[in-house]
């Protein structure tokens, strides 16, 4: 009797956005925590030029990666995704002499047959942001993590702190800045600090990963911080600074979402979580899970959590990240990211292990959500006929 067929699973790594990086990192992890006794597992690179790739060997490729890890898009087989709901299967595409590509020996590529489901491990935009969910949408594959409307205002800051805010939620006052009014109101950035406060933190409106994100200690630190912001997004936020202790907790879950125990970022020899403290210094920081906080708070940090995943209309995963002064008296939420990091520092896969629940458990737990998910919206009507 032949065995039971392995769930095809297409893990998507790389991207467009600035945290290319980040996501091959994520990708090794994710990879390696999958079961092969049940997944096949069919690694899909996009290159920072946007191009999809199936290469024969990029599970290699990345494992060979220096520390920077090299950017795909060189050789492989170009791909393409294309949004039919009965195809959900990956096609070649033309090459720039606009002849579709061979493999060596002139043979016709090998490509998979129909996924049966998508592992986004995209971090920022073009990934995280509901691009990609739009696509997976149109083509009718089922996908870990939030759809369309949550990814969006998952990866939009501006909007996710408004609604929290109107949910109830405690958020650090903020303003956003465009781009247009910042350069035709020069002093309106230097107001709006001078009314949060100093310091102020300055970061790019939708983005992740501590990119473009810097702590102002004074006006003349301000113009420099916009301009770094604005390399990235059209919109920046100009943030009050609530500077104590950092926490996170990780959530998983779809309509009954559930909180892991909270962990605590030590940051050691910077001003703050940045980018440097996460990846580049090895001494820069340090996780501590559980977090040393009394059980209330850890209580509080939880329900807030769930109740921040709802208020987004998120579904299988997100991580939020929390802002409390020193004396713990109060709690804000920071963000809430909805493709967490899972490299080998990150919290969210550390979080779980901590709650009992290992890295390849947490992977079969997502990538069930996420059929789950996709099986209760395919009962939905998307046609009506009147007297039906």
């Amino acid at each position: 009797m032949a065995g039971k067929r392995k769930t095809r699973v297409g893990v998507l790594f790389g991207g467009r956005s600035g945290e290319h990086e980040i996501s091959l990192r994520s990708a090794l992890t994710v990879m390696s925590g999958m079961d092969p006794g049940k997944y096949e597992i069919v690694p899909i690179g996009i290159g920072r030029d946007g191009r999809w790739y199936l290469p024969s060997d990029a599970i290699a490729m990345l494992k060979e990666a220096t520390p920077k890890l090299r950017a795909l898009g060189r050789g492989g087989t170009p791909v393409s995704l294309l949004p039919h709901p009965e195809g959900r299967a990956l096609v070649t595409t033309p090459t720039r002499n606009g002849r579709a590509p061979v493999a060596s020996g002139k043979r016709k590529p090998s490509l998979p047959g129909p996924l049966d489901v998508v592992f986004p491990v995209l971090h920022g935009t073009y990934g995280e942001d509901g691009t990609v969910q739009g696509l997976l949408e149109l083509a009718g594959i089922p996908y870990v993590g939030a759809g369309v409307l949550g990814s969006a205002v998952g990866m939009d800051k501006d909007l996710q702190k408004r609604l929290l805010r109107d949910a109830g939620i405690p958020v650090v006052r903020y303003f956003s800045v465009g781009r247009a009014d910042a350069d035709g109101v020069p002093e309106l950035a230097r107001r709006i600090a001078g009314e949060l406060g100093y310091p102020v933190f300055v970061k790019p409106n939708a983005l992740g990963s501590s990119i473009g994100i810097n702590r102002v200690k004074a006006p003349a630190e301000l113009t420099a911080a916009l301009e770094d912001a604005f390399q990235y997004d059209r919109k920046v936020l100009v943030e009050a600074a609530c500077e104590g202790r950092e926490l996170e907790c990780a959530v998983l879950g779809n309509d009954r979402p559930e909180a892991s125990i909270p962990g605590e970022v030590i940051v050691k020899g910077h001003e703050f979580y940045s980018y440097d403290s996460k990846y580049v210094d090895a001494e820069g920081s340090e996780t501590r899970i559980p977090a040393d906080v009394p059980s209330a708070v850890s209580d509080r940090v939880r329900a807030l959590s769930v109740a921040s995943f709802k208020a987004l209309s998120l579904r299988g995963m997100a991580r939020v990240d929390f802002l409390l002064n020193r004396d713990l008296s109060e709690i804000y939420v920071n963000e809430v990211n909805t493709i967490p990091g899972f490299t080998n520092i990150s919290m969210y896969p550390k979080l779980w292990q901590a709650t009992g629940l290992p890295l390849a458990k947490l992977i079969d737990r997502l990538i069930e959500l996420a059929l789950e998910d996709h099986r209760e919206r395919s009962r939905l009507k998307f046609t009506y006929q009147p007297g039906r």
